[in-house]
């Protein structure tokens, strides 16, 4: 009879199983060692027991072939999927690593410089370039103070009543100085500058001027980004830039 205890077999037939067991028995029963493998089965001499009597009580402990191959398999397993999950760490980062449009490094955080200056507004200015379209106030005098910022809406200096502005963003440019009076660069329409078929721009408009500053009302295509600086000339004179880009 046979009787299972764990992974061993306590074996109290001294007929044994079969021709095989009863080998492997015999080995064990001529060997010096407490202990042989024969077959797939480890054979442990019983402390308890007779030397002679090995026949009657021994424990087979049962190897597993497969076991290595299994171990090796799951090893194996865990290196791919270590590779898997190195690659789709690195891809994103490449992908975030890569070159901003342009080399654009702007935001579209308020810009702002606080000096006044007695300089004045003659003219405004619209251009396109590559990668962004151009804003240009002229000034007669060094201009030095300005705020450009987006808004909700932009409102009249003075009034407050509302400027209506085309497009799907609104950027408040103001510039810490009065403005010539002449309507000069007024277009027909009332309009400042002609922005048809801008990539970015979509209406350039007055917002007034009033104690010591001058507004004008920017609508562009969406929140982009921005920048604002200053040009010396031509002559006496000096520019205001606002550049907004055609995309992030």
């Amino acid at each position: 009879s046979v009787a299972s205890i764990g992974s061993a077999v306590t074996v109290a037939s001294r007929s044994g199983t079969g021709p095989r067991y009863r080998e492997c028995l015999a080995r064990l029963a001529g060997a010096e060692a407490p202990q042989i493998l024969c077959g797939h089965a480890t054979f442990d001499r019983q402390p308890a027991y007779p030397f002679h009597d090995i026949t009657a009580v021994s424990r087979i402990k049962t190897h597993r072939p497969g076991r290595g191959h299994d171990m090796r398999t799951w090893l194996k397993g865990i290196a791919i999927a270590a590779t898997i999950a190195s690659i789709a760490l690195v891809v994103p980062t490449s992908i975030a690593q890569a070159a901003p449009y342009c080399g654009i490094t702007w935001g579209s955080l308020p810009e702002e410089a606080n000096p006044g200056s007695n300089a004045l507004l003659t003219n405004v200015r619209v251009g396109q370039h590559a990668c962004y379209d151009r804003l240009v106030l002229d000034m007669a005098g060094d201009v030095r103070g300005y705020s450009v910022r987006y808004v909700d809406q932009v409102l009249r200096d003075g009034s407050g009543e509302l400027v209506p502005l085309r497009g799907g963003a609104k950027l408040e440019v103001t510039a810490r100085n009065g403005a010539a009076p002449t309507d000069s660069f007024f277009l027909p329409n009332g309009e400042l500058a002609d922005v048809s078929g801008y990539q970015t721009f979509r209406h350039v408009a007055w917002a007034g001027s009033f104690e010591g500053q001058t507004t004008i009302g920017l609508g562009v295509r969406a929140r982009l980004p921005f920048r604002v600086f200053i040009l010396d000339g031509p002559g006496t004179g000096s520019r205001l830039v606002i550049d907004v880009a055609h995309r992030w």
